[in-house]
């Protein structure tokens, strides 16, 4: 078994560095299965996810080659299969995003239902209404879906929620289709951004990514491409919010700041100074924590990614912050680590509330997903004596080399195998 120890680590100084986008390069690698010839990708996480979605693609037929220690290159001549196997795809809800453009390609997918960290119900409903307005006949039966189709057309798709997931795939099958597909209600996070711009460096043409209406013109053939994915900015977040919870100064390098301004915002209100730089973010505490409500919104509200990193500063704050939850109704989870760890929170339904000015305690906590394991260690970095996390494997799904990175800073944290 494997765990993460946190003793109190305050006044965290100095420097880190944001890898590229866990958020980007999932759909960006499932996009490569679009092109026929090389598709050179920088900036790439070093992520469990990561492996899971390449093993993925070389499954389906892909030649996958390490290039560097954070660049791929990724060729696919021939699709072996257009089914994704359950082994796979149970290990990383991502991985549904490959449906998209195994059907733009081969007319033909096979897919395993989803899994990914347990936050609640993500249903792919509306992944299928969209590749059905395409023109593709899609069968769920016995776990999978099965979707196929002649030839792809384009077609109006109006999306009853700005579902990432759902957007990406229809972009992805669209790409390929004839004539003009108009996706209305689209998400506008900058990780759609990213897929488009890779998608049009390839021969893409693919309008209006970042805004509601998204216009995507089918063609025939990708070319070659060479990309470079975006900074993570759920992981500049986590990394932001430790400078304010340990009373600490920390420049977060490689960060668009306009990824983050729902971020940084709250950090003001809360307190915290923050300087804002071309390319990195520099956070300042003084230890005084005031009190902040946040309420989840899709892009470019304040991301549901970071609620739970904010629930462990706020349980510090000097007086009562309320965290309405709208994007999953299962995503307090932590709240009752948190608790574990002396934090004064009460949650019903999607709403939290924290009394805070709490003393928190190290304790034996369990991470319950991704960014509530984020949570329990900014958390520990703030608790008297030590923090022991388990099921850290959710963990290092989202953060590559959290703990080198955060032991640079000065914090007293380390794995341990048992």
């Amino acid at each position: 078994m494997e765990k993460i120890i946190v003793n109190k680590s305050l006044g965290l100084k100095g420097n880190i560095k944001v890898d590229g986008s866990k958020n980007s390069i999932l759909p960006i690698l499932a996009a490569t299965l679009l092109c026929e010839e090389e598709c050179i990708i920088h900036d790439i996480p070093k992520l469990k996810d990561v492996e899971v979605m390449c093993e993925l693609l070389e499954v389906i037929g892909a030649q996958v080659t390490k290039l560097s220690e954070d660049s791929l290159k990724i060729t696919t001549k021939e699709i072996k299969t257009s089914e994704a196997p359950y082994e796979l795809i149970s290990k990383m809800r991502a991985s549904f995003l490959v449906m998209g453009p195994l059907l733009a390609r081969c007319g033909n997918a096979k897919v395993y239902m989803p899994g990914g960290c347990a936050i609640g119900t993500r249903p792919i409903d509306l992944h299928l209404k969209g590749f059905k307005a395409l023109g593709a006949e899609v069968i769920s039966e016995n776990g999978y879906v099965h979707s196929k189709a002649e030839k792809l057309h384009g077609s109006d798709i109006y999306l009853d929620f700005p579902s990432v997931g759902a957007t990406e795939n229809v972009i992805m099958a669209a790409t390929l289709s004839q004539g003009e597909t108009i996706l209305e209600n689209a998400a506008e996070e900058p990780e759609i951004v990213d897929l488009a711009n890779f998608i049009n460096s390839m021969g893409g043409n693919i309008i209006g990514a970042g805004t509601k209406t998204i216009r995507i013109k089918g063609v025939k053939k990708f070319h070659k491409t060479e990309h470079t994915v975006i900074p993570d900015r759920i992981e500049a977040g986590t990394y932001m919010v430790a400078a304010a919870i340990t009373n600490g100064d920390l420049v977060i390098e490689n960060v668009v700041s306009s990824h983050v301004q729902p971020v940084i915002a709250k950090l003001r209100e809360s307190g915290a100074t923050i300087e804002e730089y071309e390319d990195k973010i520099r956070v300042k505490s003084n230890g005084f924590i005031k009190p902040v409500d946040i309420k989840t919104l899709p892009y470019p509200g304040f991301p549901t990614d970071m609620q739970a990193q904010f629930m462990a500063l706020m349980s510090l704050a000097e007086g009562t912050s309320i965290i309405n939850e709208t994007i999953f109704e299962n995503r307090f989870m932590h709240a009752n680590e948190l608790s574990r760890m002396g934090a004064n929170v009460k949650t019903e339904g999607n709403t939290a509330v924290l009394k805070g000015k709490s003393q928190l305690s190290g304790a034996k906590v369990k991470a319950t997903d991704l960014r509530g394991g984020a949570a329990l260690i900014l958390a520990g970095l703030a608790a008297d004596g030590e923090t022991e996390i388990t099921e850290v494997y959710h963990i290092k799904r989202g953060y590559a080399n959290i703990i080198e990175k955060l032991q640079n800073v000065g914090a007293n944290i380390k794995f341990v195998e048992e």
